[in-house]
């Protein structure tokens, strides 16, 4: 019925999702695998880091980045779909924090956004991610990987992590998640220069 999980798995990383009809999810299965191996790769992980996971919804990318041994929050508006990422970390044993914030406020003074993450995932909905950037300077990340579904707004979010924040951009790359659409989805890694 509409109220029962349905699943989707990521078996590069032995973890697998339950989810609602009514949640968003990325539609095509083997391209969001792709997607999430490309952006777990992009981070380069290692133990040390600490991984802050913005617009998480569902924890797509955080419970990989956890599978991967580096300590992960992640942070989504919605709070159905943060109640659902606890769940399913809980339910295959994986350390994530997770955090409900309208990521479109002032959010410098809550406990996520005090501490030092040197990494940065975004992952935002076609608006982009001007509000977040915000906050970067005082931060101590070194390097961003942005996941987004309009070039437009990856565009413009490029320009002020060039320009406002010292980062440059170090990679990026393209993904047909919408086969027969002009849809894709842009993958780009920044690095903090100065």
């Amino acid at each position: 019925g509409p109220d029962s999980p349905m699943r989707y798995g990521l078996p590069d990383y032995s973890v697998d999702y339950e989810f609602l009809p009514s949640d968003f999810i990325q539609v095509n299965a083997a391209m969001n695998r792709m997607m999430v191996a490309a952006a777990v790769n992009a981070l380069a992980l290692k133990p040390e880091d600490r991984v802050l996971d913005l617009f998480c919804g569902l924890g797509n990318f955080s419970l990989p980045i956890a599978r991967s041994g580096a300590r992960v929050c992640g942070v989504e508006g919605a709070p159905e779909l943060v109640a659902r990422a606890r769940h399913n970390a809980e339910r295959q044993g994986l350390a994530v924090e997770f955090a409900v914030a309208d990521l479109s406020a002032d959010h410098r003074d809550v406990n996520w956004a005090q501490d030092h993450w040197n990494k940065l995932l975004l992952d935002p909905p076609r608006a982009g991610a001007a509000e977040v950037l915000k906050y970067l300077p005082g931060s101590r990340v070194e390097r961003v990987v942005y996941v987004s579904c309009h070039p437009g707004s990856l565009a413009r979010d490029a320009g002020v992590l060039v320009r406002e924040h010292g980062f440059a951009l170090s990679a990026a790359g393209v993904m047909d998640m919408f086969p027969h659409t002009a849809h894709v989805e842009s993958l780009a890694i920044f690095d903090r220069m100065r």
